[in-house]
């Protein structure tokens, strides 16, 4: 008789390879990565921001790490799809737990976030933030920006977000358009799609809305954002509230008419030849959700791009 897979890779397992331990049991670090703030040797690390302090909907989103990390097991073990590959096999990723957010003082956050992710950028560490809500973005870009200067940005959105609201707003509705003004984002190369709200500026974006996605397949989207970006570094932003509420009704601000998860993941991973060099998936509102559909698809989000990330490797 066999021995049984040994329990918690999160914290006992080896920084390569995916655990085979039961996807019901154990430590839910995401997709069983090891817990860790040690960096040496990492070439990827996942990290929390639980913040919805910004949200102008429906809160929640604080829990939404937790929540995608809960989500993630169901990937671990097996070659993953459509890669086939195990993306661990060498590719040093862990799980580096969540932000530590002040308490008690909004206009501090934004600074916590920003040094936080700055001091695991130093290390050339490529970071995956999960959120959170949309205002997150605003100081990952400004730390990514630091190392990596401009950026062009791949936002998967409902919404635009260039609503102005001050330089120094804590809102969810303003942070493209703050990061625009402060040079963070090269706005020819950058865009937004699933779009199906009306905002006062595009500050430069190329903007595709819902209904063009929706007489468009994957490839097809795929190649507009191609287009755009170029051969340059980019960042992607996923907010949820991108999907249809059909895929995703665990959010803040759910509109109908979006992507399915199929159309969004499926152009996702036509997109292996981009410079990609960080992104997020915000929104997530575990308390809006349904048996972590809504969960289930930010996870997916992210364990294909660990898969763009381990093919980027391997070539």
């Amino acid at each position: 008789m066999s021995e049984p897979s040994p329990i918690d890779n999160a914290f006992t397992g080896p920084m390569l390879g995916g655990a085979e331990e039961p996807t019901y049991a154990g430590a839910l670090s995401f997709m069983r990565r090891r817990f860790t703030k040690s960096l040496d040797g990492v070439d990827v690390a996942i990290w929390g921001v639980p913040f919805d302090g910004a949200t102008s909907n429906r809160p929640g989103t604080r829990f939404g790490p937790a929540a995608i990390r809960r989500a993630s097991p169901i990937f671990d073990g097996d070659p993953q799809y459509p890669s086939f590959k195990d993306p661990f096999a060498h590719m040093a990723v862990i799980d580096y737990g969540d932000c530590v957010l002040p308490r008690g003082v909004s206009q501090e956050v934004p600074k916590a976030i920003q040094r936080q992710a700055s001091d695991i950028l130093s290390r050339d560490v490529h970071l995956i933030s999960l959120g959170g809500d949309h205002f997150i973005t605003l100081p990952l870009l400004r730390a990514h920006v630091a190392k990596h200067g401009p950026l062009a940005v791949v936002q998967i959105d409902a919404h635009q977000d260039t609503w102005d609201d001050g330089p120094d707003a804590i809102t969810h509705g303003s942070f493209m358009n703050i990061a625009a003004n402060e040079g963070l984002i090269d706005a020819k190369r950058s865009i937004q799609v699933g779009i199906r709200t009306v905002a006062p500026r595009d500050c430069g974006f190329k903007v595709v809305h819902a209904m063009e996605c929706a007489e468009l397949g994957p490839q097809a989207i795929a190649g507009l954002i191609r287009e755009r970006v170029g051969s340059g570094p980019c960042y992607l932003t996923f907010d949820i509230d991108g999907l249809d509420p059909a895929f995703a009704p665990g959010t803040g601000t759910p509109v109908a008419g979006g992507l399915s998860s199929a159309q969004a993941l499926g152009a996702l991973w036509q997109l292996r030849d981009l410079d990609w060099r960080g992104m997020d998936v915000v929104e997530v509102s575990p308390p809006y959700d349904h048996a972590d559909m809504t969960a289930i698809a930010a996870a997916s989000v992210v364990q294909r791009y660990l898969q763009i990330l381990a093919e980027k490797r391997a070539h």
